[in-house]
C-alpha cells in the first residue's frame, strides 16, 4: 500500500508520517520511506543524525541512471532522454518490487537500521545554491513519480511518502500514485481549509483521502474535527513525550509512545489496509497525467511524441510483473 502523507505546513505531516512508520516496522512490515518534502526532515524523525541524513544520496541525483534502468527492453521508448517523469510503464519495463534489491534501492535507498531494520529511506533531495531562483521543487520528485510509476507494491508492504505541504503536492501527477492519501489536520481554521482545498482538487481523479487529527487536546477538539472533515477523519494524535524527546534528540524507544497514540495509529493503518489496490484506475492516471504533461510541456522540452510512449494494452500490476531480457 502507498500512503502520501499532506497537510499545512506546520501540521506536524512529517512527524505523523515518521510515526506511522515506526508504527508498521513494530509489527514487522516492510516499508519504503520517501522523503518528497523541500524541507527534508523524515531521516531526522527517524533517528538519524545531521550528519547521517546530509549524507543520504538523493534520488534526483540519479535521475538518468534511473530512468535508463527502468527503460528495459521497453521499444515505446527510445532512450533514457526521451523520458520523462510521467512516463508510463509498458512492455519491457523494468517494473521494481518494494523487498528487491535493484539499481534504484541500491543507489538511493539507506535500510536504517536497529528497531527500523526493515525500512529503507529514499529522499528525493532538497535545494542546491545552483537551483535558487532557476528550478521549482518539483523538478526535484520526477525520480520518485517514476519509481512509483514502476512500482508493485504486494500485500503487507508499505510505502510512506512525506510530501511537500499544501496544496503545492497538487503541481505535478505525484498526488494520484498512491492508494491513500492521508492529510495531517490540526484543529484550526487555517489547517481545515487546507484539507477543504485538497478534498476539492483531488475530487476530480478520484484519490482517496483520509484525515489523521494532530495536535489534539481533548474532545473538543475532536469534535470540531469531525464537523469539518466527518467521516474523513479516522483518528487523532494528542501531545507526546514521546515525540518531544524524539525532536530534541532523546530516542526514548517507539515503546514509550502514549497508549492513546499508538492505537491511533493502529486504527490509522486498519483503514490503509481496507483501501482496495485498483490497479486500472492507477494505470488511466498515469496514462491521463502522461498525455497531459505531453501536450503542456513535454513534446516541446524533449522533441519527441510523448504520447507514442504509451502502451495501450499494458496494466500495472502484479499480473503484468515479467522481467525483461
Amino acid at each position: 500500500m502507498r500512503i502520501a502523507m499532506v497537510g499545512k505546513g506546520g501540521s506536524g505531516k512529517t512527524t505523523v508520517s515518521a510515526l506511522l512508520i515506526r508504527h508498521l516496522s513494530a509489527g514487522g512490515r516492510p516499508v519504503v520511506a520517501v522523503d518528497a518534502d523541500i524541507n527534508q526532515h523524515l531521516g531526522a524523525a527517524l533517528g538519524l543524525s545531521d550528519e547521517q541524513a546530509a549524507a543520504l544520496s538523493p534520488m534526483s541525483a540519479h535521475l538518468s541512471t534511473i530512468k535508463d534502468y527502468l527503460r528495459g527492453d521497453n521499444q515505446l521508448i527510445a532512450d533514457a532522454e526521451s523520458m520523462v517523469k510521467t512516463t508510463p510503464p509498458g512492455r519491457g519495463s523494468r517494473l521494481l518490487r518494494l523487498e528487491e534489491e535493484n539499481v534504484v534501492h541500491s543507489l538511493c535507498a539507506t535500510r536504517l537500521g536497529g528497531d527500523l531494520e526493515n525500512v529503507r529511506l529514499m529522499v528525493t533531495g532538497g535545494f542546491e545554491e545552483k537551483d535558487l531562483g532557476v528550478s521549482c521543487y518539483h523538478s526535484k520528485v520526477g525520480a520518485a513519480e517514476l519509481y512509483l510509476n514502476h512500482l508493485v507494491d504486494g500485500p503487507d508492504e508499505y510505502l510512506v511518502m512525506d510530501m511537500t505541504a499544501g496544496a503545492d503536492a497538487f503541481a505535478s501527477g505525484l498526488f494520484t500514485r498512491f492508494d491513500l492519501t492521508c492529510l495531517v489536520v490540526e484543529p484550526t481554521r487555517k489547517s481545515v481549509s487546507v484539507y477543504q482545498q485538497y478534498r476539492e482538487y483531488a475530487k476530480e481523479y478520484d484519490v482517496t483521502i483520509r484525515v489523521v487529527g494532530n495536535k489534539v487536546t481533548g474532545p473538543e477538539d475532536v469534535a470540531y474535527l469531525r464537523e469539518h472533515t466527518g467521516a474523513d477523519l479516522v483518528a487523532c494524535l494528542g501531545a507526546s513525550h514521546y515525540v518531544r524527546a524524539q525532536e530534541q534528540g532523546r530516542d526514548k524507544g517507539f515503546d514509550t509512545l502514549e497508549p492513546a497514540n499508538r492505537t491511533a495509529l493502529a486504527r490509522l493503518q486498519m483503514e490503509v489496509d481496507t483501501v482496495p489496490q485498483d490497479w486500472a484506475k492507477f494505470t488511466r492516471q498515469a496514462v491521463h497525467f502522461h498525455l497531459k504533461n505531453a501536450q503542456a510541456w513535454g513534446d516541446r522540452a524533449t522533441g519527441v511524441d510523448l504520447g507514442a510512449q504509451v502502451d495501450p494494452d499494458f496494466v500495472m500490476g502484479p499480473g503484468a510483473f515479467v522481467a525483461p531480457s
